[in-house]
């Protein structure tokens, strides 16, 4: 081999050394602290006159946490302020324990969320419930901490917010999980949008003949995407619910949020994202 040849072969191997290393210090300290606003436009059925063009902000998967820094929350949250909405739902996972050493921390972390002008609601996710998604006193703690705080947090229950329903669903995976229950009275044509952390509850039965928006977090967005991919990991049954809309064929649309937080600080094609909804009439 000529001494160009061997030369060439080296710098072939220090630069694909170099683009490793910089891809992996970019998805480590970059992207999962990248955030993206999506604005897109949320058409509900009967939407009440007073709420056409009012902004509802979705936040998802906190992740509160050792894994977490309170300084990149508390900068989303300063974005989510920018934004004026009318409504902030929170669709579950506000921290990440294993028997309920993070409740007190996350509430702290939540305080500091400016709440939306007409209300704040929220559901659980299973990680609310402990390493175990069973641990129903730890979710019990969390959700009377956030209630005082003035969020909603909405188990299995309805809450009518300037004539706009909204439909909590309680884990899938945590112990509670009852759509019946949840969508029980709710009226045929009554403007409303279902909370549900895991995109897969859409699946169970007792959804009755609800039809409209169903806002779900839980997959993170599969955190790496491979450009022209699907994710290689997904925390779902559904192979089809990794992020953005999903259409179920049957009236309802689930929106999937790419969350903020992570379990892993690793993301790559996949930013944290906070949803700004524009309110119309379908």
């Amino acid at each position: 081999m000529t001494p160009f040849g061997l030369l060439s072969r080296r710098r072939f191997f220090q630069l694909g050394a170099a683009l490793t290393a910089g891809v992996g210090l970019y998805t480590w300290r970059v992207e999962p602290h990248w955030v993206e606003v999506v604005c897109r436009d949320l058409p509900v059925a009967n939407l009440p006159e007073a709420l056409e063009g009012e902004t509802l902000v979705q936040l998802s998967d906190l992740h509160v946490g050792r894994q977490v820094d309170d300084d990149f929350l508390l900068h989303a949250f300063s974005l989510v302020e920018a934004l004026e909405p009318a409504l902030l739902v929170i669709t579950g996972d506000f921290m990440t324990c294993d028997q309920g050493e993070q409740v007190d921390h996350a509430l702290r972390v939540v305080e500091r969320l400016r709440p939306g002008r007409l209300g704040t609601l929220a559901i659980l996710g299973n990680h609310d419930y402990g390493n175990s998604a069973r641990a129903h006193l730890v979710a019990g703690r969390l959700a009377a901490g956030l209630r005082g705080q003035g969020v909603e947090v909405l188990r299995n229950q309805k809450k009518t917010v300037a004539g706009l329903t909204f439909v909590g669903m309680d884990d899938y995976w945590g112990p509670f999980f009852a759509p019946r229950k949840a969508l029980a009275g709710l009226k045929a044509g009554e403007p409303a949008v279902v909370l549900c952390h895991n995109p897969d509850g859409a699946d169970a039965p007792g959804w009755g003949d609800y039809q409209g928006w169903i806002l779900a977090g839980h997959t993170h967005g599969g955190q790496c995407r491979p450009p022209f991919c699907k994710p290689p990991c997904l925390p779902v049954e559904n192979p089809r619910y990794v992020a953005g809309e999903v259409d179920l064929g049957d009236g309802r649309r689930l929106y999937i949020n790419r969350a903020l937080g992570h379990l892993l600080r690793v993301r790559f094609n996949v930013r944290p994202e906070i949803t700004a909804f524009r309110l119309t009439r379908a």
